[in-house]
């Protein structure tokens, strides 16, 4: 042993060891294309050492769709798995023992249905109920604001939550039913403030609801609530970040303590896993994002006090399309070098005592006191989301948000300041830097569910639904009889589509009619433009702003059509989760120049074919398509191929810019028409 080498040993051995504590779960969000794949996925990154799955589900499982039916075209397996029944939930957890498992499922209309195929398949391993751990996403307030995975109206989803919250408290005590939400609340453009305000008044309408149904003993109302975890983001600006983490705790201490009268601290205590900040990631310099995503888990693992209980990290890619194994692996180690080669896990909470921390946090939580009172006097977050207050402070606070960045005031690194570049060698080879789900897996999906359908026993199918529906109907609790509809064959599609003809379906406010926006950049030259062409048309250039598919993510396609209007245009703006041919229709009703398809989840091909055909033959092929998306170059060629007039992308930052390409291809376009 050398000189140095000894030097150190004595060193370190002079210390007294310290106790680390016991890391958080470490997570990745995964799933893709079938059940298959997606376990072999997951088998993997356990053996490289990730500590619990999270599982995604593709569009049509999230809103409760088989794969051959009309809205799932072009989805299935896109944005994750896609399961249908009994069989694919057997199959994603091959080989993985679910009673030693801890599994996270985002999922939350077709919650109670997704659980109820995970505890059928827990039961055929022979698992004890009692042991299963893990976390049903749950939180369908947000998705009314953000997501727009909903499916019912806000009081019977309310209703179908309680009962997942009460079932697991006697059946499943280690299991988190319910899992408010306040990551996607932050990429649909919420402050610090509305993210504390509007995630802990969904969490008290939750329990109100809970405590007024009498579902649970009122001994026993601390337990359960005790149960009750968050799902947060974490953005680029890192000491703003850490204080919401802790202002998070101190209010929902405070709101246990004063509200519902729970003394005992474990049950008040702010239990939250994170996925860090998506939104934020960036097309232009991509390698960017691994230093974004390091910065942002810091701050949900720094401060003792307020760490987080499970952490999954987004992909530096997943600005670009759909991670890869390697990707994955590569923001697991980041987890995996803080937490076990640094000493972060040996010490109390470094910002304890600080003023500046301190007087942030205090600042932090008087603003969201405040917010949480005027929705308290609303009648709550349901009334809050039915009025669109909640929807409407959105879209405002995500278009301040995009006018700092097109004005420079906001620093996005690559995309407007230093946007000067090497090609970046991560994102060339043949697979351009992302995994692609192949054309033939929906195919592929529609004759699995026809043979499981033809294989099953139709009568105890048929008898399985009628139950679920007499428990939705006659108010009695929805998972035993689900459950019972897993075991039987029930698909996916026939409990979503029984529990519509039971409760009905919902379209949520769109924010947009009454969003306020403060001026962004000048929009004299665009306005004139939009008059101009205008005249030349005889009337108001009309546009169009359809979600065609089942993609949710509604915040592009808010604020391309606030955009629009403010630029002068007279905007159709019809919200999520419609069919081409709805599109279709609405443009010869309409009679609108320009029609803009926004689309997220990668099924922009299938999609946008269906549009151009179905616009042929309607006889207005003449009308201008454009597109915006996550689009990898090659199927940008390909839309264009088709006949759209221009493709957009997240690089495309600058919304004035699109708006001043979309009155220019209307303009070209009317001026070849003339």
């Amino acid at each position: 042993m050398t000189d140095s080498a000894n030097k150190g040993a004595s060193a370190g051995s002079s210390e007294a060891p310290r106790r680390r504590d016991q890391p958080w779960i470490f997570r990745t969000y995964a799933g893709h294309s079938t059940a298959a794949e997606s376990n072999k996925l997951y088998r993997t990154n356990l053996a490289k050492g990730q500590t619990g799955l999270s599982i995604a589900f593709d569009l049509p499982t999230q809103t409760g769709y088989d794969p051959d039916h009309m809205l799932a075209r072009g989805e299935v397996g896109k944005v994750g798995v896609p399961v249908s029944h009994l069989g694919d939930m057997r199959t994603l957890f091959n080989e993985i023992p679910l009673e030693k498992m801890n599994t996270s499922m985002t999922i939350n209309a077709t919650a109670p249905w997704l659980l109820a195929l995970y505890v059928a398949a827990a039961d055929e391993q022979g698992a004890d109920r009692k042991l299963l751990a893990g976390t049903t996403q749950n939180d369908i307030i947000k998705e009314y604001l953000s997501r727009g995975t909903y499916v019912f109206p806000p009081a019977p989803s309310l209703r179908l939550t309680g009962d997942v919250i009460a079932w697991t408290y006697g059946e499943m005590p280690k299991w988190n039913p319910m899992n408010v939400c306040s990551y996607h609340l932050q990429e649909a453009g919420a402050t610090p403030v509305q993210e504390l305000s509007f995630a802990l008044a969904t969490a008290v309408a939750i329990l109100d609801g809970m405590k007024a149904s009498g579902a649970i003993p009122e001994a026993e109302f601390p337990q359960a609530v005790g149960r009750i975890s968050f799902f947060v983001n974490a953005g680029m600006r890192f000491i703003t970040e850490l204080c919401k983490m802790r202002a998070f705790t101190e209010l929902w201490d405070e709101i246990c303590r004063d509200r519902y009268g729970i003394t005992d601290e474990r049950y008040r205590r702010f239990r939250y896993g994170v996925q860090v900040n998506s939104l934020g990631l960036t097309e232009p310099q991509p390698e960017n994002n691994v230093y974004r995503i390091l910065i942002e888990m810091l701050a949900v693992v720094l401060s003792k006090n307020a760490r987080a209980r499970a952490v999954q990290l987004p992909a530096w890619n997943e600005a670009l399309g759909l991670p890869r194994p390697f990707d994955q692996q590569w923001s697991l180690r980041m987890q995996q070098i803080l937490a076990y080669e640094t000493d972060l896990l040996e010490f109390d909470d470094i910002f304890d005592g600080s003023s500046v921390i301190t007087a942030k946090v205090e600042e932090l939580k008087a603003e969201a006191r405040a917010e949480l009172a005027r929705i308290d006097a609303m009648g709550g977050a349901v009334a809050a989301v039915e009025s669109s207050y909640m929807k409407q402070k959105l879209v405002e606070s995500n278009t301040r948000r995009l006018a700092a960045i097109e004005s420079g005031e906001q620093i996005v690194v690559g995309v407007n300041r230093w946007t000067e570049s090497e090609p970046s060698p991560l994102a060339t080879g043949e697979d351009g830097g992302i995994l692609t789900v192949p054309e033939h897996v929906e195919d592929e999906a529609i004759e699995r569910i026809k043979a499981w359908r033809a294989a099953r026993d139709g009568v105890a199918v048929e008898a399985a639904i009628a139950a679920l529906k007499a428990a939705a109907r006659e108010g009695r609790n929805i998972m035993e009889p689900s459950i019972a509809a897993a075991k039987a064959g029930v698909t996916t599609g026939e409990w979503g589509a029984a529990l519509r003809e039971v409760f009905g379906e919902y379209r949520a406010p769109t924010g947009v009619g009454r969003a306020a926006r403060d001026d962004a950049g000048d929009l004299d030259a665009v306005r004139a433009s939009v008059e101009a062409v205008s005249r030349t048309l005889g009337r108001r250039l009309k546009f169009l702003v359809g979600k065609p598919g089942l993609d949710g993510h509604s915040n592009g396609a808010e604020q391309i059509a606030v955009r629009a209007r403010d630029c002068g245009m007279e905007v159709v703006y019809e919200g999520i989760r419609l069919t081409p041919a709805q599109i279709v229709n609405a443009a010869l009703e309409e009679g609108v120049h320009v029609i803009g398809l926004s689309i997220l989840s990668g099924s922009h091909l299938a999609l946008v074919r269906d549009v151009m055909e179905r616009l042929r033959a309607a006889g207005i092929g003449d009308v201008p398509v454009v597109v915006g998306g996550i689009i990898p170059d090659e199927d940008a060629r390909a839309l264009k191929a088709m006949g759209v007039a221009a493709v957009y992308t997240p690089k495309d930052f600058q919304l004035t810019d699109i708006m001043a390409d979309v009155v220019r291809i209307v303009g070209e376009r009317g001026a070849e028409a003339a």
